[in-house]
């Protein structure tokens, strides 16, 4: 009876979940007479969506945006993950002098929103050449996904024996080594569940690619969604949606594609 209960209740939760989408496609496949006669929950025959997708791809160039984002979302993760890989592993396998002090240092960055430091981080961007350019990027969304990667990796290699450790130092081995050799290895599941989250923030961003990028070649793939629908994008709404149907694609896809890793690296250890 209660596994009834738990299944009703999941599928309840994702039809719910699945009701933005169902209104997305839908509404993405009109064409620009439909969308204005029609209620935006009635389908129609979706022939459009194919069209309206082309136009938001050539109109948005959208192209230039996926290379960029691709870079920021590939580049950013991964050495966040190593970063906060080397963290963890300092604190927890090296037992770091006031480890716990360091750790609240990094974490502490999360406490505040990103808002109260654009102005700021627009400024500073400005004055050291960083803005409008991929290597400013990069280093904004590597710097701004250290922490949450400092705090899973803390947690997954506290679920690692510290004899793993003694006997590696008692077989001659030194703590790079041993770091590269054993532990990252072992916790590659939570690697990828970072690597995951991360990459889909990064794709997904609009605020910061809005804040700190101008030109076509360097804005992510979402900010140059967005000038779609402005005053001078000049898009119509079922274009709009088929161009965010396009974006969420990879999303999609690196999800399906490493959603075992995924399931794994959230157990935090948990072998």
């Amino acid at each position: 009876m209660g596994q009834l209960v738990r299944k009703s209740v999941l599928i309840v939760l994702g039809a719910i979940w699945l009701v933005p989408v169902y209104l997305m496609i839908v509404n993405a496949g009109k064409t620009n007479a439909d969308y204005g006669k029609t209620s935006p929950w009635q389908p129609t025959s979706l022939g459009s969506l194919v069209d309206n997708a082309a136009t938001a791809w050539d109109r948005g160039n959208l192209l230039d945006g996926v290379i960029s984002t691709l870079i920021y979302a590939v580049v950013s993760p991964s050495i966040a993950a190593i970063i906060g890989a080397m963290a963890g592993f300092a604190i927890i396998a090296l037992k770091l002098r006031h480890s716990f002090l360091w750790f609240t240092v990094i974490f502490s960055s999360t406490v505040f929103p990103i808002q109260m430091v654009l102005m700021p981080l627009f400024i500073g961007y400005v004055q050291l050449d960083l803005y409008d350019t991929r290597f400013g990027m990069i280093l904004l969304y590597t710097v701004i996904s250290v922490p949450f990667s400092a705090f899973v990796m803390r947690n997954f290699f506290s679920g690692i024996a510290q004899q793993v450790f003694e006997a590696a130092v008692m077989d001659g081995a030194g703590s790079w080594r041993i770091f590269w050799r054993i532990y990252v290895p072992m916790s590659f599941p939570a690697l990828v569940a970072i690597f995951i989250l991360q990459a889909t923030f990064i794709w997904n961003d609009l605020l910061l690619g809005l804040t700190l990028t101008q030109s076509r070649e360097n804005r992510p793939i979402v900010t140059l969604l967005s000038a779609l629908q402005s005053t001078y994008g000049g898009s119509t709404m079922p274009v709009v949606l088929a161009g965010g149907l396009l974006v969420s694609l990879p999303t999609v896809i690196l999800f399906l594609a490493t959603q075992r890793s995924f399931t794994r690296g959230l157990a935090l250890g948990q072998f």
